[in-house]
């Protein structure tokens, strides 16, 4: 056990009083059962024609969400008197502008809906509130950089309840409650709240507080087990980026929420909002760990390693956020895709995982890539700058038009990592971890582009790295991941697919087979199959052709799932599929496809692997 593991730790409250000309926010409950926040707005200065916005989106998370559409009952007041609703206007979808004297403070009151139990927005009932401010607190024009109070009011409703959030305490009580102080609006709305009656622990890494806080998890949830491996991860993540030097944070904090089905994460500067399934946290007197408690590692690895990678070093479309509309990059890859690489290799090398452990989750990122004919129409940098309409919309025909940032980008930063490695001079050995600290120091913690990161590559490798860039960031090629791999002691092994993908479906089975995706050049394509078929059944072609067989004179079957196909095919090189589209009953002419393998990784020298993926002593 460590000592103040169950401890409630919070900041030491500060002195400081509030700056005068500070952008004021009181957040309040409404109504626990109708899902409202209460929100008063304090503006000491106000411009005579003041306008204020909603952000439309949250950074992290590349998709124009219309935060706007939860707000109601904007009202404004100056002094005792109420401003009437023609002093008021909304302009736009997320914009509103008030006439009023700008010799006297104004406020707003308004109302905010909050029933998304995500981590990008807002969620409040009886037993748990959050929220991030940009869900929240509107935006004054002309004032975003002043100072920014946020208080958090208590009420009876909230007895038993505490408060977490990475925003500098000014006035609160041993509970949380109280105020808190963000330097401009862009510092208060990457500080999302939690609000509850959470579970709550300490630790220091590298000499630097951390609280982890906790809703939703059931009684026998070990947190201790939970604090010491996320001890050593950011202990690892600190050491990796500063050697013995401390990180550009004074504390972090980790919100999970446990549900019982949920998962993902946002980073924000020094805290991360988490969503896990709670059956995959730890469990006391448990030796065995719940399979998806790797999973839960590999998040919390990937969040906090944002706080380097994307909140700090980041894209130079990034330096200044527009909240009103997309801010489009095509560095995604980078941001998001080399952070997934990182994620695993840094639990292998904590010791959380062994050789093994790393490759199976490695093996899985590559199938997932070489499974989507996307990959092959659209390169990964084009899939970072259209994030905001195809990876945050997908649909049925996603798969075959785009490909993932997140799984092709960290295949993209293992083939830089390993060619680096397998170019190491007499000057020592170059790799990925030497680009990404020489990145950090030449774009001094900020904003990057591709160019500084190809001037990084050639720094530490001493030579240029543009055809690979070229050819795996903006082509469409296969990477040379097979090749590498082979060169630090890691071999490929073909094994045979799941007849989904030699198919080229994907499919949801419940009683029958539903087609969720077609995939593009499969045989379920050529014959005609279209996402949202039901796939009743089939004739063999005994059925077909009159013919006795085993079965009788006829032979037509009734499918449950996929994998029964085989045995009512037997050897029939061509079936037909009866298929129920817009209740019509289609006959669909499938030519068995041959047999399609998928990658197996196996560890062929262990010394080789080592030098790359670490060791865990």
């Amino acid at each position: 056990m460590y000592s103040g593991i169950l401890s409630i730790h919070m900041p030491k409250q500060r002195a400081t009083p509030p700056p005068s000309e500070a952008i004021r926010y009181r957040i309040e409950i409404a109504d626990f059962h109708a899902h409202l926040f209460r929100v008063t707005l304090n503006i000491a200065r106000p411009a005579a024609l003041q306008r204020l916005a909603l952000p439309v989106w949250i950074p992290g998370s590349y998709l124009v969400r219309e935060f706007s559409k939860n707000l109601q009952g904007l009202r404004a007041r100056q002094g005792t008197r109420a401003l009437p609703e023609t002093q008021l206007r909304q302009f736009d979808k997320c914009s509103w502008e008030i006439r009023c004297n700008p010799d006297k403070p104004l406020q707003l009151i308004y109302e905010v809906y909050a029933n998304d139990n995500s981590v990008r927005t807002a969620c409040l009932d009886a037993h748990r509130g959050f929220f991030n401010n940009s869900s929240l607190c509107l935006r004054v024009e002309g004032q975003s950089q002043a100072p920014h109070l946020l208080d958090v009011a208590p009420s009876p409703a909230t007895a038993g309840w505490s408060v977490a959030t990475g925003l500098s305490p000014l006035k609160i009580n041993k509970l949380g409650f109280g105020s808190y102080l963000a330097a401009d609006y862009d510092e208060l709305v990457d500080c999302p709240v939690e609000m509850g009656p959470f579970w709550s622990g300490a630790f220091n890494a590298c000499g630097v507080p951390h609280r982890f806080v906790v809703a939703g998890a059931a009684a026998g949830f070990d947190g201790a087990r939970l604090l010491a491996d996320t001890k050593k991860i950011c202990e690892t993540q600190i050491r990796f980026w500063h050697g013995n030097k401390k990180p550009p944070f004074k504390n972090y904090l980790f919100m999970l929420n446990a549900v019982d089905d949920g998962y993902g994460g946002l980073e924000h500067r020094n805290s991360t909002a988490l969503i896990c399934n709670r059956k995959d946290l730890p469990r006391l007197g448990d030796g065995k760990l719940p399979e998806g408690y790797t999973t839960l590692r590999g998040l919390i690895s990937h969040e906090y390693f944002h706080t380097w990678n994307v909140k700090r070093l980041r894209p130079a479309e990034f330096a200044s956020y527009n909240y009103g509309s997309e801010n489009y990059t095509g560095l995604l890859w980078f941001f998001e895709g080399f952070t997934s690489y990182y994620d695993d290799l840094l639990l292998r090398r904590t010791g959380l995982l062994d050789n093994a452990g790393y490759l199976r989750l490695l093996n899985k990122t590559i199938n997932q890539v070489m499974q989507t004919p996307g990959r092959l129409v659209q390169s990964v940098a084009q899939a970072s700058f259209d994030a905001w309409v195809k990876y945050y919309r997908q649909d049925e025909n996603t798969p075959n038009a785009t490909v993932s940032y997140y799984t092709k980008g960290a295949l993209v930063a293992l083939c830089f990592d390993l060619s680096l490695r397998s170019e190491s001079g007499a000057g020592g050995p170059a790799n990925l971890d030497e680009v990404m600290r020489t990145l950090w120091l030449r774009c001094k913690a900020g904003p990057m582009s591709e160019a500084d990161f190809a001037a990084a590559l050639q720094e530490v490798s001493g030579r240029s790295y543009l055809a690979e860039i070229a050819a795996w960031v903006h082509g469409t090629g296969e990477l040379p991941v097979e090749e590498l791999l082979k060169r630090h002691g890691v071999g490929v092994l073909q094994e045979p697919a799941q007849l989904a993908q030699a198919l080229g479906l994907r499919v949801q089975e419940n009683s029958s087979i539903q087609v969720k995706t077609v995939l593009r050049g499969g045989a379920a394509e050529s014959a005609g199959f279209a996402a949202g078929d039901e796939w009743l059944g089939v004739e063999t072609p005994a059925a077909v052709t009159g013919k006795k067989s085993a079965a009788g004179p006829s032979a037509g079957w009734r499918l449950g799932k996929l994998d029964e196909l085989p045995l009512y095919a037997g050897t029939s090189k061509k079936v037909v599929a009866l298929v129920a589209r817009d209740k019509r009953l289609l006959r669909l002419s499938l030519v068995m496809p041959p047999a399609t393998t998928t990658w197996r990784l196996v560890l062929r020298d262990q010394v080789l692997a080592d030098k790359w993926l670490g060791s865990a002593d």
